[in-house]
C-alpha cells in the first residue's frame, strides 16, 4: 500500500514542478536593461535560472584520469594504503619491471616447452635422433680440420706422402 502512494506523491509532484514550469514561462521573462555606455555586461550564464534554454558550459573531462590504466593504479594505491603500507613496494620500478619481465620470459619458455614435448611423434623423434648425428658428425669434421689446420707444416707434409704412398700401393694391387 505504501508503495501506491510513494508512485502518486511522485506523479502529483512531478505534474506539479510542471505546471510551475509553464506558468512562469506565461508570465513572460523578465528583460534586462540595456547596459549603459561606461558598464561592462556581465555574462549569460551568472544570470542564474532565467535563461534554461542556453547550453551552461560543463567542466571539461581530464584525460588522464580517464584513463584506464590510471584508475587502475588509483584504485591499486587505495588498497595499498586501506592495508596499512605508506608505500607500494620498496623495490624500484626498474627492478621490478626487469623482474616482471623475467617472470615472462620463464612462463612462455616453460610453455613452449611443454608444447614441444606434447607434439612429439615417434617419426619426428626418429629425425630428431638422426639430425643430432648429422650434426654430431659435422662437429667431428669440422674439429678436425681445424686440427690439421694448427698443426705444423712438417706434420702435414707426413700426412701427404703416407697418402701419396697408400694411393701407390692400391694401384699396384
Amino acid at each position: 500500500m505504501s508503495l501506491k502512494l510513494i508512485l502518486i506523491w511522485i506523479l502529483v509532484s512531478s505534474a506539479s514542478a510542471y505546471a510551475d514550469l509553464q506558468q512562469h514561462r506565461s508570465d513572460g521573462v523578465q528583460r534586462r536593461p540595456a547596459p549603459g555606455p561606461g558598464s561592462v555586461p556581465q555574462p549569460d550564464y551568472l544570470q542564474g535560472d532565467e535563461d534554461e534554454d542556453l547550453i551552461k558550459p560543463k567542466k571539461l573531462v581530464n584525460p588522464v584520469k580517464a584513463s584506464r590504466s590510471h584508475q587502475e593504479l588509483h584504485r591499486e594505491l587505495m588498497s595499498s594504503c586501506k592495508r596499512g603500507g605508506g608505500a607500494v613496494e620498496m623495490k624500484p620500478e626498474l627492478q621490478r619491471v626487469l623482474e616482471s619481465r623475467k617472470r615472462d620470459q620463464l612462463i612462455r619458455n616453460r610453455k613452449q616447452e611443454e608444447e614441444t614435448h606434447r607434439k612429439i611423434s615417434p617419426l619426428e623423434a626418429e629425425l630428431q635422433k638422426r639430425h643430432q648425428k648429422l650434426d654430431e658428425l659435422d662437429r667431428q669434421q669440422q674439429k678436425e680440420q681445424e686440427d690439421t689446420l694448427k698443426a705444423p707444416e712438417f706434420i702435414k707434409v707426413k700426412e701427404n706422402l703416407r697418402r701419396t704412398s697408400f694411393q701407390k700401393e692400391e694401384k699396384e694391387v
